[in-house]
């Protein structure tokens, strides 16, 4: 049974993550100059009477060698399931595909990845734009190429001084007068209001078309991710050179 591309990218991470372990403790084990290190010693007296001494020795615990045969045999493995990815990414592709329409043919994975993150980060953009107040009324004005309200007209007043008589006068008293001030019309505004954002309904359908295309680049990355991969071998011919 074919490989698919989408086991190779799942299983990528764990290879990665275990060639990076087995480089670390590789490097460790190297550094660690008693264990690269052996010694022999016996003793010998100078007649057959004199006192003996046990031998002593220390094996070599670690070999170069054998840590560049392991740290080989570990990034082989990552180095052949990475190749076989970013091949196999060259030559999978799928269509973006909308309410049954081809928007986009034969798109790579790298771009359809692309696509993802560009179109999220359009969503969030488009998600945060001015729209109309819904509290008033708003049609579209060519002239001004802008929304605007239907006409509103307001009275503009004046406040002008008028007298109360409270008590006429009489021989003895003045009359009694008192000022106040009466608010009279002496014209009106015609007020219209303009808007440079957008409907509601608008952003909404924009934010519609968005996340009907952020589903179709899913469903076409997945379905790339879904081609038969070859198997590369790299690694070999790589540490063939370097440690060979």
């Amino acid at each position: 049974m074919p490989t698919k591309l989408n086991q190779i990218i799942a299983v990528e991470k764990g290879v990665k993550s275990k060639s990076v372990q087995d480089l670390a403790a590789a490097q460790q084990a190297v550094q660690k100059a008693p264990l690269l290190s052996g010694i022999s010693r016996t003793y010998q007296p100078r007649d057959e009477e004199g006192e003996t001494f046990p031998a002593e020795s220390t094996r070599v615990q670690v070999k170069v060698d054998d840590v560049l045969r392991d740290v080989t045999g570990s990034l082989t493995r990552l180095f052949d399931v990475t190749a076989t990815k970013d091949w196999a990414n060259c030559d999978a592709r799928a269509d973006v595909t909308v309410d049954g329409t081809a928007i986009l043919r034969d798109v790579p994975v790298s771009y359809l990845l692309f696509l993802e993150k560009q179109l999220k980060e359009l969503h969030g953009f488009v998600r945060r734009l001015p729209v109309l107040d819904a509290a008033e009324t708003w049609v579209f004005d060519p002239s001004t190429d802008v929304w605007r309200t239907e006409p509103v007209r307001t009275v503009k007043t004046k406040k002008v001084p008028r007298n109360h008589v409270k008590a006429e006068a009489t021989e003895k008293h003045p009359a009694q007068v008192e000022v106040y001030y009466e608010d009279v019309s002496i014209g009106h505004w015609t007020t219209l209001k303009f808007s440079g954002a957008l409907p509601a309904r608008r952003v909404n359908e924009l934010l519609g078309r968005i996340e009907r295309l952020q589903d179709a680049v899913k469903f076409a990355r997945e379905e790339a991710n879904g081609t038969d991969v070859t198997d590369r071998r790299v690694g070999e011919a790589v540490f063939g050179y370097l440690f060979g």
